[in-house]
């Protein structure tokens, strides 16, 4: 049985080999790997994921350009399959292109309803922040996501070419 949990810095070799099936470099919704990021050693790892768990602590000011955002790692048996992110509230940027909610699931954990199940998760939680809709974009050609987005009450506002390409916006109302 899939769970959400806080990221940590137990999961690295399993996090490490979902990179790596994903591909070094290549972006991962929701994982909050940002480029530059140093994972490899022990110590890249946890530094890595402390700022993970610390990017959800409101009582620390968001660095310049950021939101407070909450990232959950989607696990079953000590096994990382993928990862969720809630951003708290919208920037600029998050407004035209990123949205409340990214997501991502490894490659070989595809296909089994992950995603779904861990964007109704966090709907439920982005309720308890007291925000009554969220904005969740996928690109054009992400038809997966667009199901799954749509699976759960999402309403498409519209296409539009940003900075992260072409990308569909959907709105859901909590």
């Amino acid at each position: 049985m899939p769970e959400l949990i806080i990221p940590t810095a137990r999961l690295r070799d399993s996090w490490l080999e979902s990179r790596d099936e994903w591909g070094r470099g290549v972006h991962q919704d929701g994982a909050g790997l940002r480029p530059g990021t140093e994972v490899d050693t022990p110590e890249q790892f946890a530094a890595w994921v402390d700022g993970l768990v610390a990017a959800a602590d409101r009582d620390v000011p968001a660095p310049e350009g950021w939101v407070h955002c909450t990232f959950r790692w989607i696990v079953e048996d000590d096994r990382y399959l993928g990862a969720i992110a809630l951003r708290h509230e919208l920037n600029d940027f998050l407004l035209r292109a990123g949205g409340h909610i990214g997501y991502g699931v490894r490659p070989s954990a595809r296909r089994r309803g992950l995603a779904s199940w861990a964007l109704g998760e966090m709907l439920v939680e982005a309720g308890k922040l007291g925000l009554d809709r969220v904005l969740i974009t996928c690109n054009v050609a992400n038809e997966a996501s667009a199901r799954t987005i749509e699976g759960r009450g999402g309403v498409l506002e519209d296409v539009r070419e940003t900075e992260l390409g072409p990308l569909k916006r959907y709105w859901i109302s909590l």
